[in-house]
């Protein structure tokens, strides 16, 4: 049983997880201030990935970085980048499927955050910086980790648009999903239900994780009210 699959699927999956948990936070934050007009375009064009079927993500992608397209053609002939058909393709179709997790998630904490624990800071002279990173995101935490962990199961089992834009071969671009589905289409049943097996046990662990995770914020805060009372 080659492993590869599994290894690339995790990679992948880790570090479009990573690059939206910042872009996601960063888009919630700003998106949320802005005016309601402008908000609310800006919502449904980041959402949008979120309920177009991901074969027609994956199609847009390869419109746009493709070799022969206006981006990939660019990046081609400029830096000799093949953006397409390669393992770290992947990232960009895992990340603009799973942004809209990610974004709606945190935007929901965010603008379920109490503003005068901001201002408050504010008066006492803190930085807008400091009350984000000490005040806010402590606060909507439980937000962003739900919006993290939506993120990342969805990435593991992406298949639609990974395949249009990273493809199929074996040791080089395969994931768990394209390589069920090829077992399946070779009558490998098997070996199928091996890799959705795998799928399903990683799935458990990091759910699980999330609750302990959460149990165990819910404990200590528990504890910190009963110190205080």
């Amino acid at each position: 049983m080659d492993l590869f699959p599994l290894w690339n699927s995790l990679r992948i999956a880790l570090i479009s997880t990573v690059l939206i948990f910042f872009l996601g936070i960063l888009a919630a934050y700003y998106i949320a201030r802005l005016p309601r007009v402008l908000k609310g375009i800006l919502d449904v064009v980041l959402t949008l990935p979120l309920v177009l079927p991901p074969t027609v993500v994956g199609y847009l992608l390869l419109r746009l970085l493709g070799p022969k397209r206006i981006i990939g053609a660019w990046l081609l002939k400029q830096f000799g980048i093949k953006v397409v058909m390669t393992w770290w393709s992947a990232i960009f179709a895992t990340a603009v499927v799973i942004f809209p997790l990610m974004y709606r998630t945190v935007r929901g904490a965010f603008e379920a955050f109490d503003e005068t624990l901001a201002y408050s800071g504010q008066t006492l002279g803190l930085s807008n910086t400091w009350i984000f990173w000490r005040v806010r995101m402590p606060c909507c935490r439980q937000g962003i980790l739900a919006g993290t962990v939506l993120a990342f199961a969805r990435a593991l089992g992406e298949y639609g648009a990974t395949s249009m834009i990273a493809g199929y071969t074996p040791g080089k671009t395969a994931t768990i999903s394209t390589t069920v589905y090829q077992l399946w289409q070779t009558n490998n049943d098997t070996l199928a239900m091996k890799w959705v097996m795998v799928n399903l046990a990683i799935s458990a662990v990091v759910l699980l994780t999330v609750n302990m995770l959460e149990r165990r914020d819910f404990l200590v805060s528990g504890g910190k009210r009963r110190a205080r009372a």
